[in-house]
This record gives structure tokens, sequence and C-alpha cells, in this order.
């Protein structure tokens, strides 16, 4: 494992009332270890997983692309400060890495594509093919399977949100591929029962405060997705 473990320091919160610090969840999670290749972080929408995992990124120095600027009626200041609070030990020092967004994935695309006119070589780094012009799902699996050969530590923000089924498990083989080989750590938020699945993943719910440790059939991806397949009429009728 590149990284062993974060920890959360409250006491540098510079507020309690503002999200992300206002969150029970940050203010007594002391840390959390990560001995596994693959770490997924699942939970409702609103429970701070990904705001966790942008800030982890932040504390290791990677970038994350950005999505268009837009107008808003009010801003928090303390919205992407989480990082300020956190602490990351590595094992062996520092390693390189991505973070992945599927919302913020199309400008890193066309981007990319903009370089390659004037270096089209580039484009070897991603498959060979222009990003753009392929589906949003190939070009995902294009970006997945070029970007995670190489040694470093990866974030994953839903990845499932543009991919198929069939797609979501071949991205649950690369997960499982690379993370056995060595290289690469894995850190994915996310909804799927599929990726979810990886064997010998490690899962923390964010549904419990503090965040807690929990195994693949007690997870609501699963929960739902097996009692909708075993009853949906159940379901649709309570719909």
């Amino acid at each position: 494992m590149h990284i062993k473990r974060v920890n959360l320091y409250p006491e540098k919160f510079p507020t309690t009332e503002h999200y992300p610090f206002s969150l029970k969840i940050f203010q007594e999670t002391e840390g959390l270890s990560f001995d596994s290749p693959v770490t997924f972080f699942v939970g409702e929408n609103g429970t701070g997983k990904s705001t966790l995992l942008e800030a982890i990124t932040h504390k290791c120095g990677i970038y994350i692309w950005g999505c268009i600027e837009r107008k808003r009626m009010k801003v928090n200041l303390y919205e992407q400060r989480l990082y300020e609070a956190i602490e990351v030990e590595w094992n062996d020092g520092p390693v390189h890495g991505s973070f992945f967004a599927s919302q913020v994935f199309r400008n890193f695309a066309q981007i990319l594509d903009e370089w390659a006119a004037s270096d089209p070589g580039s484009l070897e780094y991603f498959g060979g093919k222009s990003l753009v012009t392929q589906s949003h799902g190939q070009s995902l699996m294009s970006f997945f399977k070029a970007r995670y050969k190489i040694k470093g530590i990866y974030f994953m923000d839903e990845p499932e949100t543009a991919l198929s089924a069939r797609s979501q498990l071949d991205l649950l083989a690369l997960l499982r591929e690379m993370g056995q080989a060595g290289h690469a750590q894995f850190i994915v938020a996310t909804h799927s029962p599929i990726l979810l699945a990886c064997p010998g993943a490690k899962i923390y719910s964010f549904d419990h405060v503090p965040v807690k440790q929990i195994v693949y059939e007690e997870t609501e991806p699963f929960r739902i997705y097996r009692g909708f397949m075993e009853d949906r009429n159940k379901y649709l009728g309570a719909i």
C-alpha cells in the first residue's frame, strides 16, 4: 500500500457551523486505515464520502480537474478546506496519482485532444485514440486501462455513473488486476454493487458515525438490489 492511514483532526476545524465541518461524521471519526489495494467509500449522497475523497486527494498533492465555474447564490468559503484538517501517512513516501470523476472527465478529454493536435504521440498514453471520438463508456475504459498501469495512488468518485453493467464488470476486473500487481492503490467512492464486490476490498460506510468498516453484504446498494431482484413487486408497489 502507498497510503497506510488518514487521520482527521477536529481541533483544526476552522468552524463547526458550516459544511463539511458541521458533519458529525468528520467530528467523530479519528481516522481510516488502508491495508488493501482497493478501498471503497459507500453511503448516501451528502454523507461526506466524496468530500473526504477530494480532501485526501488534495492532501496528496494530486490535481483535480475542475468543472466549468458557475455562479452560486451563496458561496461556502469552507467547502474545499477539509484537507487542512487531515494528515496522510505514507508507507514509503508520496507517489504520483490521479483523481477521476465522470462529471469532469469530458473537460480532460477535450484538453487532451488539444494537446494531441500538436503532439499526436500523447494519445499513446491513453490507448492511441482520441477519447473525444469514442463513446463515453469506451473513453473511460481506455483511460482507466492506460493510466492504471502506472505506479500510483488513484482516487475515483462514482466511476460507475457513465458505465454499463458490462463495463462495470470490466472496471472491477481492472481494479482487481492492478491491485494484485502491487503497484496501484485505489480509493473509490461508489454506489455500485458490482464494484463493491471486488474480492479483498475494504469497505467503509459513511452511513455510520463514526465511519465504520462493513462487509459487502451489509452495504445498502447490495441489500437494495438483492431485495429488488428477489421481489420487485414489493418495491414497485411502494412507489
